[in-house]
């Protein structure tokens, strides 16, 4: 089994990586949990470059909201679940306003470092927040299709649960409407009765 020693081994690599020069970094690393289950974000925005920890804005409130629901407050989410991210640094913003959704040469410079985490973690429940997240491991038209359910899917040569949830933005108003309130609490359930779920939650 991994240990932690080998998680901040190979978080203090991947916060040397300066792969994407039209990035904006360090890259943002969660805590090294070692934990059998790992949340997938898109990417930071430039308040969690500030703060150097993912989800720590307006969004992250409301993430962290759903996950209190199902018996796991930031903290103890934080210091339970390895959080990690389809790119690592902040795209930037774009001159219309809003966030830079990064490339696909980007989100390939990165894939290999949430790669090796399922590699050294061997998450059985991985949970993707977001479109473009959700879209590393199955295809994703609308967030209908996909949130509410488990998936079985084949990850690194094993079989692994995806539980999707959909971005918690402000600017989005699909979790705060229906069919999008319905599914986001059916993903939520699916989460709590999950046995990896069970099992962190069990140690608060």
């Amino acid at each position: 089994m991994t240990d932690i020693k080998t998680v901040e081994q190979h978080q203090r690599r991947l916060r040397r990586c300066r792969r994407c020069p039209d990035m904006q970094g360090p890259p943002v690393t969660g805590e090294p949990v070692v934990s059998p289950v790992m949340l997938i974000g898109q990417a930071p925005g430039n308040r969690e470059i500030e703060l150097h920890r993912p989800f720590a804005w307006t969004a992250g409130k409301t993430l962290f909201g759903w996950f209190a629901r199902i018996g796991l407050e930031e903290e103890d989410f934080r210091q339970r679940v390895y959080m990690a991210a389809v790119c690592r640094c902040f795209p930037g913003k774009l001159d219309k306003g809003g966030d830079r959704v990064p490339s696909r040469e980007e989100i390939a410079n990165c894939r290999s470092w949430w790669q090796q985490e399922i590699a050294l973690l061997q998450p059985q429940l991985l949970i993707p927040v977001g479109k473009l997240a959700i879209a590393q491991f199955m295809p994703v038209n609308k967030l209908n299709d996909v949130i509410g359910q488990r998936h079985r899917i084949e990850i690194e040569g094993k079989q692994r649960d995806i539980i999707p949830l959909p971005h918690p933005s402000g600017a989005s108003t699909w979790h705060r409407t229906e069919p999008g309130i319905t599914l986001l609490n059916k993903a939520l359930q699916a989460i709590k009765r999950h046995s990896a779920w069970k099992k962190i939650s069990a140690e608060c």
